[in-house]
């Protein structure tokens, strides 16, 4: 039968292990077939993609990007590495939406934000103790070049209005509004149903306290605009901002950044839920 082993085609008998096949890749560990990761013992198919790797081992820019279209399926991947996002404010939200997509290989991440790192930050915040008192846009760079050391990054080291947003992000796909700020997160939805009509968007409302993880939901107000939160729970004394319930809805919306680039390419996602 015949398969691939590295995207390059092989015939191999029946019965043949992954333990096999690894046995030419000195010290590979990690067997992934057709975007899962399975045991030595594991016997490809006929037409199944074959990787064999070594788990402490540290590979290259293509070799990564290959690794992503393993995991992903190539036609995800196809999009995902084509796609440009915006992401308005590196808080809470927004540092953890970017990490997500960084993890994923996003083509291009357009950053922006005014602040710096203070340590209330940290209770929620992908920002580190040593990093207090450099520019967020600065320290979570550094951050997603850890998780990603490949990643396409634009900062804007600025506080964005009303007026400035449609000229920093007007090329993207998609933008992710992360603000603290309520009359922005009103002046972006407003922009976003206005003067940006041709993007996706997702912002957040309602992310405060420790309710039920379940009332964060993701809601679709226009095709392809959407907002993710309870939309009651604000931020005030006795019931403030953490990390857990922060990051439920952050990873809402980065998935709905997903779904919205999986939509606009042809290719529906899987699933019910909201729609584009």
């Amino acid at each position: 039968m015949r398969i691939l082993v590295h995207e390059r085609e092989r015939v191999v008998v029946s019965g043949t292990t992954m333990a096999d096949i690894g046995a030419e890749f000195p010290g590979s560990d990690i067997f992934i077939v057709n975007g899962c990761q399975v045991t030595g013992e594991y016997q490809p198919q006929d037409g199944d993609g074959c990787w064999c790797l070594a788990k402490g081992k540290m590979v290259s820019e293509e070799e990564l990007k290959r690794l992503l279209y393993l995991r992903h399926t190539p036609g995800v991947q196809d999009v995902i590495s084509r796609a440009v996002v915006g992401v308005m404010g590196l808080g809470g939200l927004g540092s953890v939406v970017a990490g997500a997509l960084a993890r994923i290989g996003i083509g291009r991440l357009i950053l922006a934000d005014y602040d710096i790192v203070e340590p209330t930050n940290l209770n929620r915040q992908h920002f580190f103790v040593d990093q207090i008192g450099m520019k967020k846009t600065e320290a979570l760079a550094a951050n997603l070049r850890r998780m990603n050391p490949y990643v396409d990054l634009t900062l804007h080291d600025c506080r964005l209005t009303a007026d400035n947003i449609p000229s920093l992000f007007g090329g993207v796909d998609v933008l992710v509004e992360c603000f603290d700020d309520p009359a922005m997160k009103a002046a972006a939805f407003r922009l976003a149903l206005t003067d940006m009509k041709t993007m996706g968007y997702v912002g957040a409302s309602g992310v405060a306290g420790l309710a039920d993880n379940n009332l964060i939901t993701t809601v679709c107000h226009r095709p392809y605009v959407f907002i993710v939160g309870d939309n009651e729970s604000e931020s005030k004394p006795g019931q403030g901002l953490m990390a857990p319930r922060v990051g439920i809805a952050a990873h809402h919306q980065a998935n709905q950044v997903l779904r919205i680039l999986m939509e606009r390419a042809g290719q529906p996602s899987t699933g019910s839920g909201p729609g584009p």
